[in-house]
């Protein structure tokens, strides 16, 4: 953690001065300042600040180091409880087959936005009960 709060406080200070040089040399180029890289990369700083602070916060919250930022720690030492994951799922699968169908619909034509809600809709509720029904039930 403490070396992701680093990087992202390097790639805000990297967006703060590229914005600096980016301004200066749209300046001695076309006399002017160029708004809009100007602006995407004053906002590259200000976004990168603002996860580098929220991660900084997180790691000053947990008071202590992690085994992840150990390097002498093995990886028994981690918490072994990760969350419930299910190897054996299409539903995941599907949905992103959904959200692709949406995406080309927008692109290509809109009656494929409803195809795509329907599998989406189909695809989140086989996804929340897939553990009520079958070799998997609780």
């Amino acid at each position: 953690m403490r070396t992701n709060v680093g990087l992202w406080w390097l790639l805000a200070a990297f967006g703060f001065f590229i914005a600096a040089v980016y301004t200066v040399w749209s300046l001695i180029q076309h006399g002017g300042v160029e708004w809009v890289g100007t602006v995407a990369l004053v906002f590259l700083g200000l976004m990168s600040s603002m996860i580098a602070f929220y991660i900084g916060r997180v790691v000053k919250a947990q008071r202590g180091e992690l085994p992840e930022d150990s390097l002498t720690a093995d990886i028994d030492d981690g918490d072994p409880e990760m969350g419930e994951f299910s190897p054996w799922s299409w539903w995941p699968i599907v949905l992103a087959g959904s959200a692709a169908i949406a995406a080309i619909g927008l692109a290509v034509g809109s009656w494929l936005v409803p195809v795509a809600f329907c599998i989406f809709a189909i695809a989140i509720v086989g996804w929340v009960y897939e553990y009520y029904r079958g070799y998997f039930a609780r």
